[in-house]
This record gives structure tokens, C-alpha cells and sequence, in this order.
């Protein structure tokens, strides 16, 4: 083994001067990366030999790295694998001794240490035992002492782990599997873990064991790379926390990337992602040979016993069965076919690629690298038959995303859509999305391939979900800048000019529909008046109801639910009416329902607020994943002021979230006992958890906050103080703006601020002192995000002049800040 130069050696084998020399090392930020992890190797290994020698080791002894230490690829905070391997000759308490005088020091450094004493025999059978400690040994490097016991035990492991490979490797890959699910996919995680999470160090360990089983090889192209991208990410997170973690937490990204001289976190994330794509990408492949060689292997003793024994000279033919012009399944893969030709067939990528993804089967990678390397480019415009396949592809549900994969690790989606470069391994700060903006793509438009019998025009629907946040590689708003892209595309994939304009619209608008339906009020005229001058046809609409369902379903779970799909199709029902030449209904000719009269008398002839309660269980959008109970709260009581941040406050004290809330004062009829105005509430809420409160528990307590009894913002307070919410980063400040909308009814503001229990209260105790009246609140939130939009007018019912409206916007963001 070589030694280090002088500048990183330790002084003495004492562990103040290795300390020394290890930080001179990880000081030098000229030095970085794989010189780094071998340097500081070798600065362990000569003080550890020191520790061994300075023992005075009895003959038949060695001191071995194994696992990441082994390979000589240490990171600032790695712990140390070491196994003492002795040949059983010498003094049992010799060799404690031996091991005391070396693993005491390492602790008194403060290194962690994962260590064993064992002969060749027991490393062995430790080792048929624990697949963990088999795969350690695989890398096992002889630090000191007897070079030559370590050699054998090293023979002895691979030709054990040989032999055994056709039991051990599926058991290796239900080990993956299982770690895979626990610990999430790394190229999709806002927090990864680089070592356990799928795609990670973990998992390439694993490939290079695979390889060494002789059994099967993994995709080599990039390997390497990738990896050495994940272990210098891990090296900078160490130096950044000074601590030994394999977590990329939100709030160290900054620092780390800094630290590996990148632009900003989002860049380091995609390094990352693209590292554990490529990663991901090996591992589905490799395991997909082993699986096949081994069914092959077991099924050929059952041939010879079908043959009596004889073998016909030679292997059974393999049945390839046609699939498409030049595709073939074959031993359960999508392959070329023999007579193929990608030099003279530019539509043959996405043939194979649509016939793989509708028979449910994975496309080889020799057949995606052959037509990586040798098919000629599509014209463009595309051909028909190109865009056909193209939807075909798009249109085969859940099998589509392996085939996607596979032609983009190869680089052959970004020569068909070029824009697609720049979404690809693009994160997603926002923590309600599941999946990295190219992924999320492809999982939107595997959600529309389920709706597609709801539109006229499926192609339509499939591509615009495919290209619906293409903008989001560009400055500005995503969706004016997704509207050009998407114009740009479409036209390349060969639609026509109708067609190019309209699937430019869904994109444009594609947030309309779910934002009008949760942030605004339906039942004003000038809202549904404005979504349908947006649309402008029946045919655009039906094609924005579809992909506002798949692109909220392929978001994550956080992001769709009955509730928002039913206040969607409320909207697009109204929207379809004035599409078809149908007048607006007008909200100030409504009459009250027979249940908020009823209400209503009751709270005039009483004084008091009066409740009622209405459970809606709704029908969860995932089956297994049941969503809180809706409930409709009705409350009427005498018109006064300081019932929106009293009625909310009560919610928030019972856990019940607000979803919607309507309020309007009515005049009762002459034959009802007309009198004072009666103002009636008419709320939405789901519980947190647990059951619904019970009416007369809300009306007591409403009863007290109206008398000044109940201190809401102090009970709140103590709740906040008696179960704090875990802190991660710090939120952004509240924002308050007067929205653009055409209303004729009442002014529009827009609160967007961090959910927290009593927001809805404490936006109501800001406006009653800015004496305004709440028409009606829609509230919605995604994640930690709230977004709360008030329709309000001045006390006599009329709009608040511009100036005015912006005053309210600044106060009531202030109180909230």
C-alpha cells in the first residue's frame, strides 16, 4: 500500500497526530473528490498499521477494511468496517488484547467503528449467515499483518458467493425492494438519503456485487460517473454539518452546494437525481437479467426431462413473437426484429417504444442502444404514423413510464422533443408534488390515459398532459411560457393548426379550472363569465376538466380529493351553460333554502346563533385512502359584527378545517316574523381527525366567543404551546393581494400565508377591524400553503374603490405578519 505524501501524514500513531493530519486533508480544497476519499484511505491505513505494529501482532493475524472502507473510498465522517482475521493459532486473549490496543484509539477519536474478530472459517459462515456481512467481504483489503490469510479468505468468499448466487441474488433483491419502499426513490426526494434510498450508494454497491456473481452485469455507460457524483456529494455534506450523515436535508443544500462549487441547490439536486437516475436505470436492468437467466436455468433440467435426457445437439430455438413493423418480444423483452433497419425507419423508436409499453413488457437495452446509436432522425413535421405511436405510447397507462424511462436514459427523448431537456431531473420545491417536473409529466399523462373516454379527442388530452408544465424550465410564469413551448412541439409532432392552437390553450389555462373552482366564488357570474372567455369552446373545456383531474391525481395525495373534484365539475357545468348561449345566474335572485329560513326564524325568535350540522362521508379518490368526513355547517343568528373570526375561531379550536365558507344576510318574509336582517353562514369543514364535534358543543362555545367569554387567540396559544408543531425551514412571509377579478358583487382579496390553526380567524379579526364585510371565503390548501380568497364590500354591500381595496390588502397583511 502506498503511503501518503508528508504534508497528510500523521506525525505518530497516536490519535493527536492522526487527528492532525486529517484535518490538513479535509482543509485542502484543492484536493477533492476521489483523490480526497483515497487520500484519507491511505492516511487511515498508515495509522492504523502503526496502532497494529506498535501491538506486536502474534504471526497469523491481519487487520482488513471491508465495505467502503475496503474500497478505499472514505468520506470525512465515514465510519470504519474492520475485521481482525486470525488463523486460530494464536492466544484468544492475545488477540483480544491485539484488538483492544486498536479499536481504543479509533473510538478515542471520536470515529465510528463497526468491527469484528473472526478466523477465515467464521468470516465465512458469518457470512452464509448475513448477506450484509457476505457483500462486506467482497471488498475486503488487507490493511496489515498477513497479506496472505487475507487473500484466501477473499478467494474463498467470491467462490462462496458464486456458488451461491442463484439462491443469494433473489434474496439480495427482496433485501432492495424492501429498502426501496421504506426509504423512497432518491432521484425523486426533496430530503434523499444518498446512501439508502433507491438509485443511491446502496444500491450501486449492489450492481458491483451482481457483477461478481458472474451471473449478470449491469449497464456500465455512466455508472462510475454517477456514483463518484453521489459520493462527492456526500463527501461536501459531511465537511458542511461536520457530521456523519447521508441525509440532504432542505436546510444544508445551500451550504453543500457551495462547498462543490455548484450555482445554487437546485442545481445540486439535479446532479444528484440525474446520478440516481442513471443508477435506477442499471439496477431495473441488471435485475431483470439476473430474473430471466435464473428462470432460464431452472426450466433447462425440466427440458432435458421432457427429452429423456437428450439435449438434440444443440439449444431450443427461442420463439420471437411479432409485435409491430421490426419488433419482436423475445424471452420477455421487446427486441428488434432481425430483419429491422433504425437507419432507414425513423419511426421505429417510438414503434418499438408504443408496442413495448401496450404489451406491458420492458424494450431491451441492446434494442434501445441499437436504436439510439443508428436510427435516422424523425422529419419535422412528424409523419402520422409518428404521432400515432407517440399517443399510443402515451395512452398505455402505468407500462408506459419503464418504456419512457429506457428511451431516456439512452438520450432518445430529448432528440424527439428537444424542450424536454430542460424539465429533466428538474426538482420541485413545492413538497405536495410527488415526483420531479419531467416525471410528474409522465404520470400526468398516465392519469389522463384513464380519462381519455371522457373527451372527444384523446391525442389531444395525452399530449397536452404530457406538455402541460414544459414552461417550468423557463423564467416567468410557467404557464405563458409552457403556452409558447407547447405551440412549438405540437406543431413538430405534425397536428394541424387547430389542433396546434388548441392544446396551446389547455396548457395556457391548465391551473384554470382547479384555482377558479377552489379560490373563487362560483355563484358570481363575472367568475364563470371569465373562465369561459378563457376557454372558448365546449371541446377545450372537456379536454381542461381531464387534465385538471390527472394533473392534480399525478401530483400527489395532498393535491386532489372529492371535494375539489366536485367544486371542479360545479364550475365546468356553469361553464358549459354559458358556452352554450345559457344566461349567468344571478346569486341576489336566489331564495334562501326552506332549512336557512328555518334556521333563520329560530335565530330571530331566540336571539342566539342556531346550528346545524350535515355529515357528507365522500368517496376517497385512491381506494385505502379514505379522506376526513365533510360536513356542511349551517348558522344562522341576528345580524352583528365579529361572526366570521368568532365562527372560525370555534372551528379551529375543535380541529375542524375550513374548506369553504358562504356568507350572506337575508331578509325574512312578512308571513315568516320579519324583522332584523338575519345573517346566515354556510360553511364546509372536514375534522383533522377523530369524529365530528357535536351542534350544541359548537354553538356554546360560538355563543361564548360572541360574549367575550371564550379568549380564542389565548386558548389557540396555549394549544400551540402544549403541542408545538415541528419547525423545518422558515416559511416565507405572508402575502395579501386585491385580485384581478371583474366582480360586480364585491372586491377580491387574496391571502396566501403558511396553514396554521386560527388562519382563518385571525384574517377575520383583521377585517372586522378594517370594517369591511365578508360576502363569502374559498379557502384552499396544498401542503403548508394556504390560500384564503375573501369577497368583501364595504358595509352597505358596495365595491371598495381601488385605493381602498389596496389599504385593506396592506393592513390585513400586516396583522398577519
Amino acid at each position: 500500500m502506498t503511503s501518503v505524501d508528508v504534508s497528510t501524514r500523521a506525525e505518530d500513531s497516536g490519535p493527536s497526530g492522526h487527528a492532525a493530519a486529517r484535518l490538513r486533508l479535509l482543509s485542502e480544497k484543492a484536493r477533492s473528490g476521489p483523490p480526497r476519499r483515497s487520500a484519507l484511505a491511505r492516511l487511515t491505513d498508515d495509522w492504523l498499521n502503526g496502532l497494529f505494529a506498535a501491538a506486536e501482532p502474534p504471526r497469523g493475524v491481519a487487520l482488513v477494511a471491508v465495505g467502503g472502507y475496503g474500497r478505499g473510498e472514505l468520506s470525512p465522517r465515514s465510519d470504519l468496517d474492520l475485521l481482525l482475521l486470525h488463523d486460530g493459532t494464536a492466544d484468544p486473549g492475545a488477540i483480544a488484547t491485539l484488538a483492544d490496543r486498536i479499536w481504543y484509539p479509533v473510538w478515542d477519536l471520536g470515529l465510528a467503528l463497526d468491527h469484528s474478530v473472526r478466523t477465515p472459517a467464521e468470516a465465512r459462515k458469518t457470512a452464509g449467515d448475513d448477506l450484509k456481512v457476505q457483500l462486506g467481504l467482497l471488498d475486503a483489503r488487507p490493511v496489515a499483518g498477513d497479506h496472505g490469510l487475507v487473500a484466501g479468505l477473499r478467494t474463498a468468499v467470491l467462490a462462496d458467493w458464486r456458488n451461491q448466487a442463484p439462491q443469494r441474488l433473489p434474496e439480495l433483491d427482496a433485501l432492495c425492494r424492501e429498502r426501496a419502499d421504506r426509504m423512497g426513490e432518491l432521484q425523486f426526494l426533496l430530503e434523499p438519503d444518498l446512501k439508502e434510498a433507491r438509485g443511491g450508494l446502496r444500491d450501486a454497491q449492489v450492481l458491483r456485487a451482481v457483477a461478481a456473481s458472474w451471473l449478470a452485469d449491469a449497464p456500465r455507460e455512466g455508472l462510475d460517473a454517477a456514483r463518484r457524483r453521489l459520493l462527492d456529494a456526500r463527501d461536501a455534506l459531511h465537511l458542511a454539518t461536520g457530521r456523519a450523515t447521508d441525509r440532504l436535508a432542505l436546510q444544508e443544500q445551500d451550504a453543500v452546494a457551495e462547498e462543490l462549487g455548484l450555482l445554487d441547490a437546485d442545481t445540486l439536486l439535479r446532479e444528484v437525481y440525474e446520478a440516481a437516475r442513471i443508477i435506477s436505470y442499471a439496477t431495473d436492468v441488471t435485475w431483470r437479467e439476473v430474473n430471466r437467466v435464473l428462470k432460464a436455468r431452472s426450466s433447462r433440467p425440466r427440458l432435458r426431462t421432457l427429452l429423456g435426457g437428450r439435449s438434440g445437439g444443440g439449444k431450443p430455438p427461442v420463439e420471437r413473437t411479432p409485435l409491430a413493423e421490426g419488433v419482436v418480444e423475445m424471452d420477455g423483452e421487446v427486441v428488434l426484429a432481425r430483419g429491422a433497419r433504425p437507419e432507414r425507419d425513423p419511426v421505429l423508436p417510438l414503434r418499438a417504444a408504443a408496442a413495448a409499453a401496450q404489451s406491458g413488457l420492458p424494450i431491451s437495452l441492446h434494442a434501445v442502444r441499437r436504436l439510439a446509436a443508428a436510427a435516422a432522425p424523425l422529419p419535422v413535421p412528424w409523419p402520422a404514423e409518428a404521432r400515432e405511436e407517440l399517443v399510443t405510447l402515451l395512452g398505455a397507462g402505468e407500462s408506459t413510464v419503464p418504456v419512457w424511462e429506457a428511451l431516456e436514459a439512452e438520450g432518445l427523448i430529448t432528440r424527439l422533443l428537444p424542450d424536454w431537456e430542460r424539465v429533466r431531473c428538474r426538482p420541485q420545491r413545492n413538497p405536495v408534488h410527488t415526483w420531479t417536473v419531467d416525471r410528474h409529466l409522465v404520470e400526468t399523462a398516465v392519469r389522463a390515459s384513464s380519462l381519455t373516454r371522457r373527451v372527444g379527442r384523446p391525442d389531444l388530452l395525452l399530449v397536452a398532459a404530457l406538455l402541460h408544465d414544459i414552461g417550468k424550465g423557463w423564467p416567468g410564469d410557467h404557464s405563458v411560457a409552457g403556452e409558447t413551448i407547447a405551440r412549438d412541439l405540437a406543431t413538430r409532432v405534425g397536428f394541424d393548426r387547430a389542433d396546434v392552437g388548441t392544446i396551446a390553450t389547455v396548457v395556457r389555462h391548465h391551473l384554470l379550472l382547479i384555482e377558479t373552482a377552489t379560490r373563487r366564488d362560483l355563484d358570481d357570474p363575472a367568475t364563470v363569465r371569465s373562465v369561459a372567455a378563457a376557454v372558448g369552446t365546449l371541446g377545450t373545456l372537456e379536454l381542461l376538466h381531464a387534465l385538471t383531474e390527472a394533473d392534480a391525481l399525478a401530483t400527489g395525495p395532498a393535491a386532489w380529493s372529492s371535494w375539489r373534484g366536485s367544486l371542479v365539475a360545479d364550475l365546468v357545468k356553469r361553464v358549459a351553460a354559458v358556452l352554450a348561449g345559457e344566461p349567468a345566474a344571478d346569486p341576489e335572485a336566489a331564495e334562501p333554502s326552506a332549512e336557512q329560513e328555518r334556521l333563520a326564524v329560530e335565530a330571530l325568535r331566540t336571539g342566539e346563533p342556531v346550528l346545524a350540522l350535515h355529515a357528507q362521508p365522500e368517496e376517497p379518490v385512491d381506494p385505502g385512502a379514505p379522506e376526513p368526513v365533510g360536513v356542511e355547517l349551517l348558522i344562522a343568528l341576528p345580524e352583528r359584527t365579529g361572526v366570521l373570526p368568532a365562527a372560525a375561531g370555534v372551528l379551529a379550536l375543535h380541529r375542524l378545517t375550513v374548506r369553504a365558507a358562504d356568507l350572506r344576510a337575508i331578509e325574512l318574509p312578512t308571513e315568516l316574523g320579519a324583522g332584523a336582517p338575519v345573517l346566515i353562514l354556510n360553511w364546509r369543514v372536514a375534522a383533522e381527525y377523530g369524529s365530528l364535534p357535536e351542534a350544541a358543543r359548537l354553538r356554546a362555545d360560538l355563543v361564548r366567543a360572541l360574549d367575550g367569554s371564550l379568549d380564542i387567540p389565548a386558548r389557540l396559544a396555549e394549544r400551540e404551546a402544549a403541542y408545538p408543531r415541528r419547525r423545518g425551514a422558515t416559511a416565507p412571509p405572508p402575502r395579501v393581494t386585491v385580485a384581478a377579478a371583474d366582480s360586480r358583487l364585491a372586491t377580491v382579496i387574496e391571502v396566501r400565508a403558511h396553514d396554521a390553526p386560527g388562519l382563518l380567524h385571525r384574517i377575520g379579526r383583521a377585517l372586522e377591524g378594517a370594517d369591511v364585510r365578508v360576502r363569502s371565503a374559498h379557502v384552499s390548501t396544498l401542503g403548508a400553503n394556504a390560500v384564503d380568497t375573501l369577497y368583501v364590500t364595504r358595509p352597505d354591500g358596495s365595491l371598495l374603490p381601488g385605493e381602498e381595496a389596496a389599504e385593506l390588502a396592506r393592513t390585513l397583511e400586516s396583522a398577519l405578519r
